[in-house]
């Protein structure tokens, strides 16, 4: 039975590995999200079997790069098995800002939840949020906060029609 590939967007979720010893082919873990609901959010491995993608994958990706795969879904047939897209193409829609200052790398994380981007720094309990698309969401003074910050900013986009 044939079956017909799927394409999915999602974000690179890590750094890519090497599939095998010489590199011909590649893994990575694609972070899922058809909703902006944070439970309809998955993370998917993903393996690359064409050496010149897996070339690709591996020395032009970085994390928090938006991807369109297209693949074949690789199913479980035993409870020890792990389920995986057999990646055919790939396409970068969004590549991942890139950080000015190498040294905040060290002690800030990006994080995603559903639509939002937060900025966390270690050096302060502030998280700066963005939307995906970059618009400028807030400040919630504690991670504690964001939820809040998330409930205020979709009041006001709803007020404004958006």
């Amino acid at each position: 039975m044939d079956t017909d590939p799927i394409a999915l967007d999602g974000f690179l979720d890590e750094e890519t590995v090497p599939g095998d010893l010489h590199g011909s082919t590649a893994r990575f873990r694609l972070t899922v999200s058809p909703t902006d609901e944070r439970t309809d959010e998955m993370i998917l491995p993903c393996s690359v079997a064409d050496p010149e993608l897996a070339h690709a994958v591996i020395h032009d990706l970085v994390p928090g790069d938006k991807l369109r795969v297209t693949g074949y879904l690789r199913l479980p047939r035993t409870p020890d098995e792990p389920m995986w897209l057999a990646v055919n193409t790939l396409a970068v829609l969004e590549t991942a800002p890139q950080l000015s200052d190498p040294a905040a790398v060290a002690t800030a994380v990006i994080h995603r939840y559903g639509p939002y981007v937060c900025w966390f720094d270690a050096d302060t309990t502030d998280v700066e949020v963005f939307t995906e698309t970059g618009d400028w969401v807030g400040t919630a003074p504690e991670p504690n906060d964001l939820g809040e910050l998330f409930e205020a900013f979709e009041h006001r986009q709803a007020a404004d029609g958006e």
